[in-house]
């Protein structure tokens, strides 16, 4: 299922190319770095990488940002609040807060990929207010209740 997204390049992100597929399976777009210098990440530090663009998505539709397994593997690399949403009614520049869990410095540099993009539908809840819930097995049971 194909939906049209409308994008604006900004200047700083002139060069570099839109978000695509690399394959025909790819569920995610990667997102380059619109850095005008490189930027050096300590460990423990995060940053606030630019993508040089904005989005007007259609009704009912959502872009997920998520880390790359690739630099999260490698270098300890990842988004902190993966994944990050991104709302049919934004219209400023597409950012991605990148954090370094790794044990060595990590430096973005120009046209990077730094993180992937899922273009999702959104289902909004309709909340029912009730005196009581149907019983389950599990019931009230949480963190770690289910033995797994």
């Amino acid at each position: 299922m194909n939906v049209n997204v409308r994008i604006r390049r900004l200047a700083h992100g002139v060069g570099l190319d839109l978000p695509h597929y690399t394959t025909q399976g790819a569920a995610g777009m990667d997102l380059l770095a619109a850095v005008e210098a490189p930027v050096a990440i300590a460990p423990g530090g995060r940053a606030l990488i630019p993508t040089g663009f904005c989005i007007a998505l259609p009704p009912g539709y959502e872009l997920q940002v998520r880390p790359r397994s690739g630099l999260a593997l490698k270098h300890g690399i990842t988004l902190p609040n993966a994944p990050g949403t991104i709302d049919e009614d934004y219209r400023g520049e597409i950012g991605v807060i990148v954090l370094n869990t790794g044990a060595e410095e990590f430096v973005v540099t120009r046209g990077m990929r730094i993180a992937q993009a899922v273009v999702a539908p959104v289902v909004r809840a309709l909340w029912e207010e009730v005196e009581d819930l149907d019983e389950t097995a599990r019931g009230a049971g949480g963190f770690g209740s289910t033995g797994h």
